[in-house]
């Protein structure tokens, strides 16, 4: 059983535990930028894709569950997060779907599940949106896909600790360590800009998607989440209890138990 972090104090202190050594882990050149992964395990690939300003190793929790249940999983560094690159161009949520369709490609993976966090899970249903055929589910969890499913964020010393988390790791592992604020004010004008689907893009998706959020999420409506599930014509609701946001991190035991069921579900 993995410890509790209700309040991230262990992460603001020591961040994830380090991710295993990887067999296969690299870099893919795509449009503009160096994305960074690794793979683990073997089986049916699972791809992780973590939240804004984080970095694939925020998923060390998940990781070693995953592999024990049989399952290759591929972990990313979103564009211009972590170890992965960015040009000059504007970061979005269509971009760093194609970020992780490359990086598929390179690895010859022709279809997997999609484990998105935050900022990953809007990446995550774009890519299935665009790409159905490559994707057997999106577990989407805590994000929002039009403006109208954010709360008004108020301070906390939770979120402190995890920004402060966030500038540490960032500075370990970037290629420009000195640059965190300029990434932080560029990754905010994509958030406060995308996504903006319409019920009907919504009802266009293809996959079957569990929509999971947090009792306590920060950021995101629960009742914009419910509407996603709704609106999604194989669609379902998870509301995981006493977590935040930050659920990968407070509770692994419980959000694991909910990736495995959904990843047995959908294949």
């Amino acid at each position: 059983m993995l410890d509790m972090d209700d309040e991230l104090l262990d992460f603001e202190k020591h961040g994830t535990p380090l991710l295993p050594v990887s067999a296969r882990e690299g870099f893919v050149e795509n449009d503009g930028a160096r994305i960074w992964h690794a793979v683990y395990g073997s089986g049916p690939a699972v791809v992780l894709l973590h939240g804004g300003l984080g970095h694939a190793g925020n998923w060390a929790n998940q990781v070693p569950a995953l592999v024990a249940a049989g399952r290759s999983v591929l972990v990313v560094d979103s564009r211009g997060h972590g170890r992965s690159t960015r040009d000059a161009g504007p970061f979005s949520y269509v971009r760093m779907a194609n970020d992780v369709l490359a990086v598929m490609d390179h690895l010859n993976l022709d279809k997997v599940s999609l484990v998105g966090w935050s900022d990953g899970a809007c990446t995550a249903l774009i890519l299935a949106d665009l790409h159905p055929e490559r994707v057997a589910g999106v577990f989407f969890f805590a994000c929002n896909m039009d403006p109208s499913g954010t709360l008004d964020v108020q301070p906390s010393p939770l979120l402190d600790r995890c920004f402060a988390r966030h500038r540490i790791d960032y500075r370990a592992l970037s290629a420009t360590p000195d640059e965190f604020d300029a990434f932080v004010a560029d990754v905010s004008r994509m958030m406060q800009s995308e996504p903006n689907y319409t019920v009907d893009q919504l009802a266009g998706i293809r996959v079957p998607v569990t929509v999971a959020i947090g009792e306590n999420d920060e950021f995101i409506r629960q009742e914009h989440m419910a509407y996603l599930a709704r609106s999604i014509p194989a669609g379902q609701l998870v509301v995981l209890p006493d977590v935040s946001h930050f659920a990968p991190l407070q509770r692994p035991d419980l959000f694991n138990r909910e990736v495995l069921r959904f990843l047995a579900e959908t294949g």
